[in-house]
């Protein structure tokens, strides 16, 4: 076979206009601080923040002390963390309605970093995290993290759920719980076994067993019963239970709070220069920003107030991780169940969040001893509650008929967390979602047309990419050798640069010898400006 060279004919199409310049978009004036608080002139509107503020510390009392238990730190830092969540981070601008602190999405992570580096690294990490997204939203950069895949997210949350769940069984019954996930799923039988032949561990579990139920059934209560928050009556009536009937269970251990307080040394600030560290930073990074973002684009549709500023929310968290790491306590992220508690409590400004922060701060200098009678396996129960939150059990069936590689993305991203850990996990799923999108969006059709006089003509439209070659030259190397070819390429959107090669070398060699070259009808390049 001769080797030819394609012709190329240009098109006959005039040039597209040039789009028009994005408006520059203008500053907001509600995110001043005054215009946030602007609404306190209004009657009435002083005294329920205040009363708003209340309901949130109540939900987040439990959460703070239950979220550190199970991270295997001090309860007094989960506290710590709620207090800078509340009076730090509420004060600043982004988002006025939604609350931070310690959140269940970081346990699994908190728990493998302390258990892997120490509690004294736990500081240094969360300071380098906190330094990370100021300048992140320093940069403009809140806004990408919207450009996360929602199945990814949805897959982390249901990782860290499924995670949350089976360690916190093991806490439940006063068991240690295995490193890995597989390792926690596979222990499970024998933990049945040695609860069920412990007196001790059965009575223990029975106590979370029957939180977990009471947190299953209290939106079914009436509405009186319901004003005190779930998490909190939970807690409060397995401890009574445990107290009367004189269960041998184990309780949080209170250490005090300047005992818990650790500040990073120096030495664990030069440890911040290894990979296995840095690797642990970035995974902090990304989860506590995407679920600081997601949870206020979820709370900006629960009102009619001022929207997020996603640069300056994330800014917020920076500046409240930073203090959290000086002091050596726990990462805090906006968490969905105290932003919604928040919200439903008729909250108007951000005084209700600072005022939580507010009565933790009096909770932990007033009655720090009250922390000391509460068990561990109430905690667990409502962390297992709040895990099975983190499931979409009742979206991925719709998401499954509709989008199966969402579904698929989101399961992957799930079983992922599970088997690795929160960030190689989080890494795959994006894998996946980004080589989703790539295969999505590139979609060619190919047109074959005889003319008259036997000569044929190929149309290829839309997104040429190398992931359509495969079918592509399937179809062109069927096409008769023997024959004038045009293969028009003018109204094709896209051709990437392998594919674009690839044709020009088919169309070289694909004619017999003596037969017309195969011509190419392709667009020609833009002229250079000024031309």
């Amino acid at each position: 076979m001769s080797t030819r060279t394609p012709t190329s004919v240009p098109p006959d199409s005039p040039e597209p206009a040039s789009a028009p310049a994005p408006a520059t978009p203008t500053p907001d004036p509600a995110l001043s601080f005054t215009a946030r608080f602007r609404p306190l002139r209004e009657p009435g509107v002083l005294r329920q923040d205040l009363l708003a503020s209340l309901v949130v510390f109540l939900v987040a009392l439990p959460l703070c002390v239950g979220v550190a238990v199970a991270s295997g730190v001090p309860a007094e830092l989960g506290l710590v963390t709620g207090i800078v969540g509340g009076l730090v981070v509420g004060c600043l601008p982004g988002s006025a309605l939604q609350v931070s602190g310690p959140a269940a999405g970081l346990t699994v992570l908190v728990f493998e970093a302390v258990r892997e580096f120490g509690l004294g690294m736990l500081g240094a990490i969360v300071l380098l995290t906190g330094l990370l997204q100021t300048v992140l939203g320093l940069l403009r950069c809140g806004r990408w993290f919207r450009a996360i895949s929602v199945s990814v997210v949805q897959g982390m949350l249901a990782g860290i759920g499924l995670v949350l769940i089976l360690g916190q069984l093991y806490g439940m019954a006063g068991a240690e719980q295995p490193r890995s996930g597989l390792g926690k799923l596979a222990g499970l039988p024998a933990l049945l076994t040695d609860t069920l032949a412990d007196p001790a561990a059965l009575s223990a579990a029975a106590l979370g067993l029957g939180t977990i139920a009471l947190l299953v059934l209290w939106p079914k209560l009436p509405r009186a019963v319901r004003v005190v928050p779930a998490p909190l009556a939970a807690v409060a009536l397995a401890t009574a239970t445990a107290a009367l009937l004189r269960l041998d269970v184990a309780n949080v251990s209170v250490q005090g709070l300047l005992h818990a307080v650790q500040p990073p040394g120096l030495g664990d600030l030069a440890a911040l220069g290894s990979v296995a560290v840095l690797g642990t930073v970035l995974a902090f990074t990304l989860i506590a920003s995407a679920e600081s973002l997601f949870s206020a684009a979820a709370v900006d549709r629960m009102h009619d107030g001022p929207r997020t500023h996603y640069d300056r929310e994330l800014v917020a968290q920076g500046v409240g991780n930073t203090l959290c790491g000086v002091l050596g306590a726990l990462p805090m992220t906006a968490v969905i169940v105290r932003s919604s508690a928040n919200v439903r409590a008729g909250a108007r400004t951000p005084l209700s969040r600072i005022a939580h922060g507010g009565w933790l701060l009096l909770f932990v200098m007033l009655l720090p001893g009250a922390l000391g009678i509460i068990p561990l396996a109430a905690l667990a129960g409502v962390l297992i509650h709040a895990g099975f939150k983190l499931l979409p059990v009742r979206e991925i069936v719709p998401l499954a008929r509709a989008h199966r590689g969402e579904a698929l993305v989101l399961v992957t991203t799930a079983v992922a967390i599970l088997v690795t850990n929160m960030f190689e996990g989080v890494l795959i799923g994006l894998a996946l979602a980004v080589a989703k999108t790539a295969w999505d969006t590139s979609q060619a059709q190919v047109e074959v047309r005889e003319l008259t006089g036997g000569r044929v003509v190929v149309t290829l439209t839309g997104n040429a990419t190398f992931l359509r070659l495969p079918r592509l030259l399937e179809t062109l190397e069927a096409l008769p050798k023997d024959r004038p070819i045009e293969l028009d390429l003018t109204t094709a959107q896209h051709l990437d640069h392998a594919c674009r090669t690839t044709l020009e070398n088919w169309a070289i060699r694909h004619n017999d010898s003596g037969t017309e070259a195969v011509r190419m009808k392709t667009t020609p390049k833009a002229p250079p400006p000024g031309l």
